[in-house]
């Protein structure tokens, strides 16, 4: 009799470790998914402001293009920046007059930056300029 409730607590006693096992591998795969929950709801989030971003870059692109597009854009811009004119207009480029000098227009020099030598050697150990 002795021997038989040792076999039986034993079978009991692997039942009782083989659960606790599996309930432990069962929580681990838990947090496991939790885990790329959390990492795939914040690409989700991520890639939702980027679509968002570029739906409001194309918005803001197809107004250009039709603002662009309109006759009162195409004559400023043919008026403004090509000097073309429309028939009937008399195109009319000012000139300088004979033997003025024109204004001359002065060339800035950048000034060089000294650089002592201990600064440039620390610059090649440490990430400061």
């Amino acid at each position: 009799m002795d021997a038989m409730k040792a076999w039986r607590s034993g079978w009991r006693l692997a039942i009782m470790v083989i659960g606790f096992a599996m309930l432990v591998l069962l929580v681990m795969d838990f947090n496991t998914r939790m885990a790329e929950l959390g990492r795939l709801t914040a690409e989700r989030q991520r890639v939702s402001a980027l679509v968002t971003s570029l739906v409001n870059t194309q918005s803001a692109l197809q107004t250009q293009v039709v603002e662009a597009t309109t006759e009162a854009a195409v004559l400023y811009w043919a008026y403004t920046y090509e000097h073309m004119v429309e028939e009937g207009d008399t195109l009319i480029v000012p000139l300088q007059q004979p033997g003025s000098a024109p204004t001359p227009v002065p060339t800035l020099t950048p000034e060089p930056i000294v650089v002592n030598n201990w600064q440039v050697w620390l610059s090649l150990f440490v990430d400061e300029p």
